[in-house]
């Protein structure tokens, strides 16, 4: 019995009958009197109330006998019953419930109607009038997470999933059941609910029949104030209540609730408090009784024992508790028959009223890396400490995979793991961790992780009329309404969706707080990758989304969203053709694409369309803003930064860097680039991965954004010169744009913002046009001129002949179009430069034109051309043709000198010329710009032909085409190879692609060339020029006809159009505004003219120019010029700009208006009058870094800014200024800067406001040193920076916070280091090395600083290889050391790398294996170091020093793996002097290893990556010993002494005795291998072993390499001989395991299918099923069991393969099942065995007696076979009682069987009787074998 009571405590489980006698009745019984006692009357419990007393401790007395024995264990919840009272803490409150948390980590819930009898009454009032009661209040109203209350256990049930659910009530009536009203005594806190409301104070409902408690008014003042903030309390509100005083013998009570009151109580035995009324939550002072390891045993109020457990036990004090002991505790719960009393003495628990702690909201689900264990109880779980310093348990369960999984040595105290909060226990005040994996990945935890909009798996687990409950984690679950199972409403679900479904749906709605979550299954909201607008906010106008309908009536639509937002489509927005009735077109439920036009968030008023046009709707056309135009998700012309993600056929798929990838947007091929060739080409060069900058968008429809690369489009759009719609188009307009389609009567082209014109054949070419394909291909760059329009049907028609659409100086153009077309294959040779990689791109980039190579002729082909080879061009094809061979007659095989033409990249070719005339080295000469030469024409391509220059031989490039639009050559008009032609030389130094740059044909002398000014808009040129007779000063009236930002257009008759710019429309312009948009469109102006433009240059004229009559007027309507006198107009007669912005002075403030921000130049475009240009340079912009980084979204084009002058231009035809006032580069001030380059290990390059640049050192990026400093910072990054100095034009700068930011008081972990003054011996500092020289390591302190670190002092081991150093201390790590001696004079510090020096791990990993140094070694070189830095002598070292290295032989140590993820791989070092004892340690311990290695390697078992690498024997190469060659090589002086013979001798013996070492380890068979060279020799000396390849792939594992192990397996699976089967089957198996712990399901998949190929397949069926069961993928054991009984059905061992699975997963109904099925399948002479078979499984795993069965059944049919009876037997002997067994054995004997078999039984039964019986037994047995063989005989003799 007391082994029983101390396995199982008190109430831990229910005894049988049969084991002996309860105590139980007796002490109920004295209980009973006790009550008995107390509900008699006062006088007669008086006189009685001595006896009472001595009867309760007798019956004390007697619990007290009982509880010696027990042991404390933590409350579980088998031990909860009902009756039970606990303690609790409100966890969460939900309408209809309490969330309890209990101790140990339990949890249980109140219903609504378990609070208390008054709110009950009022529920049910409510429920019958139907209506809602004014004064009842909601749970949520009256109870917060962190209240106490107390609770009685009203059930403990199972659900449906197999978890137990505790049902609670905090009902008084319950809860004080134990007492009576002659039991209240003053000073008792009880528990109770507000019954009603009087005019004087509270009647209070405690639950005490008999018994009225009121509470008055005054005594709850305090409370009210404090808790309630003034208002009432309420009817069922829960309160701690102290008793004041008791009148009437308890019929009347006078209560407190005053918190200090109630926080003093302390039960008393005065109180006259029992076992039976005990409640929890009272306070009461203990002693300790006893102390056990898993808790203490403490007495209270005198007689009564309890126990606390280790949860509970003061977290401070923990275990430091002594007997006798007195402390405060408070009661947690009592159990209702075995009166166990269970306290605690956690600090908030010990003032009554309090509430525990909570745990903050970002902690939960937190993963925490590193914790540490505290203490590990075997049957429980563990205590950790987390990284915040608080405790945490974490139950067994959650240890581990799984029960097998689970080793009790990780949980050592002081072992690390890594965990995940997922829940927090108020009663423990501690969080519950898990170490789970699938826990600790797991994307969703609680609610709070799910997001609206997010996509979710998940299974579904119900189906019901309202929708579909999916279960998407163990403790989440949501709900798809019926509308969202499909897009299409589903009439019958259950056909398309069964239980046990997984599904992909997405979050319509997630509340945590009511632990809502609807999901839908909808595809196309699944699959939208439109944005989620989830909130009124976020619906900004021109927003595209997908919704869908609810409801569709004649009104129009109404449409859903994500989070219940709706919003209304219109019936007119419904479609472009009027919908009469929307409810015919539009169904329920329909998913619809809309574009958000109008919002409203505080009226949540959101309106719609379906039309999904990007121009924004007519109506709001008018109040069309520069700000409603941005909210447009992309805006056709905004230029963005790409990441290629696919490559496909006809372009490529990107995403958009700014919105991290979110958004995918395409490139078709022909955008790539203006030049067709080039398209390809980059195409052919771009890869995955590679970022495209400056890209722009084209058109965005929606989900599908077209981006363009094409240069001249993109400055088109840049400068304003397209048309944005079809209104703005007039005649004779120039427009670039290109092909969108070529058809036999002309060539459509598409212009950005979506015009599209046809250019018919006989307006496409100045040439005759016979085939229109020959002339133009799709996507091809045009530049088209406006012919005419037809506004009706809204066509264009337009004309490509270069002759209408050149400026007319074809020179300027040609050389335009082959510059740009240079320029882009520069980026490409840039772009194939970055990979690196490829040898062939490299060569493509280094081959330049004019580059000379040494070649060798490999073949002539037919048509007289040549190819070669040489070393430069391996990979790529050389080709000369017949005439760049020139006169030589050159064989195969001869080398020969070469030069090289043309390099083209897409093919791989080089073409190249062996001409003398090409060949030959000339004096240079000096070319000038555009002078004029005759060349030849040595090789042509697409774009460009290349010509050499007689007189020098140079190469030079010239454009093939004139224009965009030149694309046609007759055959007599093209270039061909040896032509002279006459070429103008543009670019006269050979530039990146190796040849200069010229244009065909003579330099036109005195051409007007007419560039396009960047003052010019699209708008200007649609003015034409009539003649007028306006003069200055005129007054006019017109009418506005359009608005463009800076300027309005206005329509003054029927022919003549003026301007009015934005500067002379208000006499007072805010800053800010936007004074063009202050006019409307058809609005009437008066204006005065104040100058006229002409219509060509657009400059200025004056009023007395002879062409003024022909300009456009300049017009303004401000009021006070329209009043003023001519005077006060702008002095037109100066036509010098230079004049003009000499009337600015430097530091002179203007108001301008942002014209555009130009993207190309990085600055901004302002206009300040109608005739002077400004530019604000990038950096002056902003002192707001994030301005800075998106300049164009943060000024508005037409926007008023004011700015100051800095100066002029270079060309000084614009004034330069500045938004940020005028910098001052001084010390100390504070400026932005942007990173213009990053040099690794040293700093970055910042070029600053005023085009200045500085440095900032790596010190002073940060003010805690990390280790890739730069990592943050890429080129171009907008950067605040603190100016350190400026002395000779050199800037120091800092971007330490400290200096940005002073007021921060932020924490500077490391310091700056200025000069040596600021280091003291003895201070760790932290820094960078620097570099690695033979005197040792250089490290970085700051800008200016170095110390030095000597080897000895870098790490405790000897290092022969330098290369070591270098590996584990590369330039830039960062590292912490302790500053050892300071020498001020030269400037040296002496550093420290040594653990005991910094506390830092070695620098060196102790896995290396290096030997140690000695330690009174060290000390001896710390001392030469010493001595040689005081007398700086350079002395040689003396020899014995080396020598004694050599002696001090570093002992044998064994280096542990360094945690429980290492493979378990051991590293022994050891020398041939090794201690006797050391080896036989070795010895014992293989031994002792060696057993548990066999049936690792029997891979049935599960493959285990760790390994033991005793398991072999392997010689490996020892380190070698630290020489005293390294030391020489130290000491420069000693190399120059010549060594003497006797020196050579030594030296001689010296190296033979190394070699004679190195030998003895090849030979020593304990050696352990250590990389993977050692590896490979061990698998070449023995191919065939598995263990070993296996051992090989765990090494690689041990380091990560998941490649490496892969590639092991496939190398061990080609070179084990194909006999082996088991070896090979082994390495499949290991790679199996490979990919089930590191690959995908698919990596796994292809493995097995291989596997299964090659070895016998149910060898691998089976291992994969075990691979499956131990990682714990039960459902793909499952389905792989269901495979394997389909495909080997014949197969016994399947059968009983899945059985045991079955059992093992407590399936015993599916195995019952499983057999009937096997008996199907296998035939009738295998069943006997089958069903034994699975009888003992029954019997190791299942259902005892159904074995029992099942065996009593075959042997009643098959009652011979005593193989059976034997396997019977033997498990009866080992699982059934004596009577069971003999009862067998009974059966036995009776049977007719062979006498030899009937022997076999009686020996047996013997041997049983002998073991388990008794004599008696034993002679019954004999006589039952002697009557048998009388029987024999006597039958023998008849």
């Amino acid at each position: 019995m007391a082994s029983m009571e101390e396995n199982f405590p008190r109430g831990g489980i229910q005894k049988k009958p049969t084991e002996g006698k309860n105590p139980n009745p007796k002490l109920e019984r004295d209980n009973l009197f006790d009550i008995h006692h107390e509900e008699q009357s006062q006088k007669r419990k008086r006189s009685q109330r001595d006896q009472g007393k001595q009867k309760k401790f007798k019956a004390d007395k007697i619990a007290a006998a009982k509880d010696n024995v027990v042991n404390i264990e933590p409350l579980t919840i088998e031990a909860l019953c009902e009756g039970m009272l606990l303690l609790g803490c409100v966890k969460e409150v939900s309408d209809y419930e309490l969330v309890v948390s209990l101790p140990n980590g339990l949890s249980g819930f109140v219903p609504v109607t378990q609070i208390s009898d008054a709110y009950s009454k009022m529920l049910s009032k409510q429920v019958a009038e139907g209506e809602l009661l004014e004064d009842l209040n909601s749970l949520s109203d009256m109870y917060s997470p962190g209240t106490l209350v107390r609770c009685i256990v009203t059930s403990v049930e199972k659900t449906a999933d197999g978890r137990r659910s505790i049902k609670l009530s905090i009902d008084p009536k319950k809860v004080n059941k134990g007492l009576n009203a002659s039991a209240l005594a003053s000073g008792m806190l009880l528990s109770g609910f507000v019954s009603s409301v009087e005019d004087h104070g509270y009647l209070i409902d405690i639950g005490v029949s008999g018994s009225h408690a009121f509470l008055p008014r005054q005594k709850a003042q305090n409370y009210i104030k404090a808790v309630k903030r003034g208002s009432d309390l309420k009817i069922g509100q829960h309160l701690n209540c102290v008793i004041v005083e008791v009148k009437n013998e308890g019929r009347v009570v006078r209560l407190s609730i005053d918190r200090s009151e109630v926080a003093a109580s302390l039960a008393t035995e005065r109180q006259n408090w029992t076992l039976s009324n005990l409640l929890p939550g009272l306070v009461v002072k203990a002693r300790v009784q006893k102390v056990a390891p898993l808790g203490i045993k403490v007495s209270f109020l005198s007689s009564f024992s309890g126990i606390v457990d280790f949860m509970h036990m003061g977290p401070e004090k923990s275990m430091n508790y002594s007997p006798d002991q007195v402390m405060k505790a408070c009661i947690l719960s009592i159990h209702p028959t075995s009166k166990v009393v269970r306290l605690t003495l956690r600090q908030a628990f010990l003032h009554p009223g309090g509430s525990p702690n909570q745990l903050s909201n970002d902690r939960m689900g937190a993963v925490v890396e590193e914790s540490t264990v505290k203490a590990f109880y075997k049957q429980f779980g563990a205590i950790f400490e987390l990284d915040d310093g608080t405790l945490a348990f974490a139950r067994l369960k959650h240890l581990s995979k799984n029960r097998k999984s689970f080793k009790p040595g990780a949980f050592k105290t002081g072992c690390k793991h890594k965990c995940r909060i997922i829940d927090y226990s108020l009663m423990d005040e501690m969080c519950i961790v898990s170490l789970k994996y699938q826990i600790i990945e797991a994307r969703f935890l609680q609610y709070q992780d799910i997001h609206t909009g997010d996509v979710v798996q998940g299974k579904v687990f119900a189906l019901k009329p309202i929708g579909m409950q999916v279960k998407v984690t163990d403790g989440i679950k949501g709900l798809v309404p019926s509308m969202h199972l499909a897009d299409v409403i589903l009439k019958q679900p259950e056909k398309k969706y069964n239980i046990g479904d997984e599904v992909r749906c997405r979050v319509l709605e997630c509340n945590p707080a009511g632990k809502k979550l609807i999901l839908t299954l909808k595809k196309s909201l699944v699959q939208s990758q439109l944005p989620v607008l989830s909130s009124y906010e976020d619906a900004k106008p021109g927003l595209v989304t997908h919704g869908f309908v609810v409801c569709a009536r004649e009104f129009g639509c109404i449409v859903k969203f994500y989070n219940d937002v709706k919003g209304l489509a219109p019936k007119n927005e419904l479609s472009s053709e009027p919908i009469s009735c929307p409810d015919k077109v539009f169904h329920e439920g329909q998913v619809v694409k809309v574009m958000v036009l109008k919002c409203e968030p505080q009226q949540e008023r959101l309106l719609l369309s379906f039309r999904l046009s990007s121009k924004p709707a007519p109506e709001d056309k008018k109040e069309c803003t520069p700000k409603k135009k941005q909210e447009v998700k992309y805006q056709i012309g905004e230029m963005v930064d790409v990441k290629v993600l696919k490559k496909k056929d006809n372009g490529l798929e990107v995403s958009v860097l700014e919105d991290e990838g979110k958004v995918i947007a395409s490139i078709p091929t022909v955008h790539l680039s203006d030049f067709v060739s080039n398209c390809k080409l980059l195409w052919h060069c771009l890869q995955e991965g590679d970022v495209l900058p400056r890209v722009m968008c084209l058109s965005d429809k929606g989900e599908h954004i077209i981006l363009s690369r094409k240069s001249a489009v993109i400055s088109a759009v840049q400068e304003e010169q397209v048309v944005r719609s079809f209104s703005e188009i007039q005649p004779g307009m120039l427009l670039t744009g290109y092909v969108r389609n070529v058809m036999p009567f002309g060539v459509f082209v598409e212009f950005p913002f979506g015009v599209t014109g046809l250019a018919p054949k006989v307006s496409m070419s100045d040439k005759f046009v016979t085939d229109t394909k020959d002339h133009f291909v799709v996507g091809q760059t045009v530049i088209a001129k406006v012919m005419s329009i037809d506004e009706e049907k809204q066509r264009v028609l337009l004309n490509l002949k270069v002759s209408e659409c050149s400026s007319g100086d074809s020179a300027a153009e040609s050389f335009a179009l082959l510059n740009q077309y240079f320029k882009e294959m520069k980026e490409i040779k840039n772009l194939l430069r970055r990979r690196g990689e490829p040898s062939m791109a490299q060569g493509l980039c280094e081959l330049m034109p004019g580059k000379e190579l040494q070649l060798v002729m490999q073949d002539a082909k037919e048509d007289g051309s040549a190819v070669f080879s040489g070393s430069c061009v391996t990979g790529l094809t050389v080709t000369a043709t017949r005439y760049h061979l020139g006169d030589k007659n050159i064989v195969p095989g001869e080398k020969t000198k070469a030069l090289v033409l043309h390099v083209d990249a897409l093919t791989s070719k080089v073409y190249v010329s062996l001409r003398e005339e090409l060949l030959k080295q000339r004096a240079k000469q000096r070319l000038t710009e555009n002078s004029q030469h005759s060349a030849i024409v040595q090789h042509i391509e697409e774009e460009f032909a290349i010509v050499s220059l007689l007189e020098t031989g140079q190469l030079a490039a010239i454009p093939i085409a004139s224009h965009f639009n030149d694309t046609f050559r007759f055959d007599s008009e093209k270039l061909k190879v040896g032509q002279t032609i006459s070429a103008t030389l543009k670019v006269v130094r050979v530039n990146d692609h190796g040849v200069l740059l010229a244009v065909q044909g003579p330099a036109k002398k005195n051409v007007f060339v007419r560039v396009r000014n960047e003052s010019e808009t699209a708008l200007e040129e649609m003015l034409s020029a009539v003649k007028h007779s306006l003069s200055l000063g005129d007054i006019v009236t017109g009418t506005v006809k359009s608005i463009k930002p800076t300027h309005v257009t206005v329509a003054i008759d029927d022919k003549l159009t003026g301007s009015i710019h934005a500067s002379r429309i208000l006499d007072e312009v805010p800053i800010g505004s936007f004074p063009t948009y202050t006019l409307k469109a058809g609005q009437k102006v008066t204006a005065r003219v104040i100058g006229g433009r002409d219509v060509n240059t657009h400059r200025y004229l004056p009023i007395t120019h002879p062409h003024f009559t022909r300009s456009i007027p300049e017009l303004s309507i401000r009021p006070s010029e329209i009043e003023g006198k001519v005077t006060a107009m702008l002095n037109l007669k100066e036509d010098n700009t230079l004049k003009k912005l000499g009337l600015y002075n430097v530091g002179q403030t203007v108001t301008c208006f942002v014209k555009k921000y130009n993207i190309l130049k990085n600055w901004l475009e302002v206009e300040v009058a109608p005739d002077i240009r400004g530019r604000v340079p990038h950096l002056l912009l902003s002192l707001n870094t994030k301005v800075l980084k998106h300049p164009e979204k943060s000024f508005k084009n037409g926007q008023a800014i004011s700015a100051t002058v800095t100066g002029t231009d270079v060309t000084e035809t614009n004034l330069c200024l500045s938004l940020t006032g005028i910098q001052s580069l001084e010390q100390g001030t504070i400026t932005v800067g942007m990173v213009t380059k990053v040099t690794p290990h040293i700093g970055l390059t910042i070029a600053l406001p005023g085009g200045k640049t500085g440095k900032v050192s790596i010190f002073h990026l940060n003010d805690v040193y990390t280790d890739n400093p730069l990592g943050d910072f890429k080129v171009g990054k907008i950067v605040r920076c603190y100016i350190l100095s400026n002395e000779n034009g050199k800037i120091q700068l800092s971007l330490r916070q400290s200096r940005l930011n002073p007021k921060n008081n932020s924490k500077v972990e490391d310091v700056e280091i200025t000069c040596i003054k600021d280091v003291k011996k003895g201070q760790l500092v932290r820094g960078y090395v620097k570099s690695i020289a033979p005197s040792g390591v250089f490290f970085g302190l700051s800008t200016s600083l170095l110390g030095r670190i000597l080897f000895q002092n870098v790490s405790p081991y000897f290092v022969q290889k330098h290369s070591l150093y270098e590996k584990y201390l590369p330039e830039g790590k960062l590292l912490t050391a302790k500053v050892l001696g300071i020498n001020g004079k030269e400037k040296h510090i002496e550093l420290s790398l040594l653990p005991e020096d910094t506390g830092m791990p070695s620098v060196l990993p102790e896995s290396l294996g290096l030997p140690q140094y000695d330690a009174e070694e060290e000390k001896r070189e710390a001392d030469d170091w010493e001595k040689r830095e005081e007398l700086k002598l350079k002395t040689k070292r003396r020899r014995g020093n080396s020598e004694s290295e050599q002696k001090a032989k570093p002992k044998k140590r064994k280096i542990c793996p360094a945690d429980e993820n290492d493979s378990g791989i051991e590293v022994y070092f050891r020398e041939e002097e090794d201690d006797d004892q050391e080896e036989e340690a070795a010895k014992k311990k293989s031994k002792t290893r060696r057993p548990g290695e066999a049936p690792r390697l029997q891979v049935s078992m599960g493959f285990t990556w760790g390994e033991d690498m005793n398991a072999v024997d392997i010689p490996v190469l020892n380190q070698k010993e630290e020489s005293s060659e390294s030391e020489e090589e130290e000491d420069p002086q000693s190399k120059l002494k010549k060594q003497t013979k006797k020196e050579k001798e030594l030296e001689k013996q010296r190296k033979e005795k190394e070699l004679c070492k190195l030998e003895a380890a090849l030979m020593d068979p304990s050696r352990q291998p250590q990389s993977a060279d050692d590896f490979d020799r061990l698998v070449l000396s023995s191919p065939n072993s598995s263990i070993l390849w296996l051992q090989y792939m765990a090494f690689h594992l041990q380091a990560t390499e998941i490649e490496k192990a892969r590639a092991v397996a496939e190398r061990a699976l080609k070179t084990i001989c194909f006999r082996e089967e088991q070896e090979k089957l082994n390495v499949w198996v290991a790679l199996l395991n490979l990919e089930n712990m590191y690959g995908t399901e698919e990596t796994l998949m292809k493995v097995f299918e291989r596997a299964v190929q090659y070895n016998e397949p149910l060898k691998v069926f089976q291992h994969l099923c075990d691979i499956y069961a131990n990682s714990e993928k039960y459902k793909q054991a499952e389905e792989l069991y269901h495979t394997m009984l389909k495909r080997f059905r014949q197969e016994k061992s399947v059968w009983l393969k899945y059985a045991s699975f079955l059992l093992k997963q407590g399936q015993t109904e599916a195995t019952h099942r499983l057999l009937e099925r096997a008996l199907k399948a296998l035939p009738t002479k295998e069943h006997v065995d089958v069903i034994s078979r699975f009888a003992q499984l029954e019997f190791r795993f299942g259902d005892p007696e159904h074995a029992k069965a099942l065996f009593e059944s075959t042997l009643n049919s098959y009652p011979k076979r005593t193989d059976i009876w034997s396997i019977y037997m033997d498990i009866m002997i080992k699982h059934g009682s004596q009577k069971e067994v003999r009862d067998i054995f009974e059966r036995v004997i009776h049977l007719s069987l062979a006498p030899k078999k009937m022997k076999f039984f009686f020996k047996r039964y013997l041997d049983y009787e002998k073991k388990y019986g008794t004599t008696e037994s034993v002679l019954a047995v004999k006589r039952a074998a002697l009557e048998y063989v009388e029987t024999k005989s006597s039958l023998a003799d008849t």
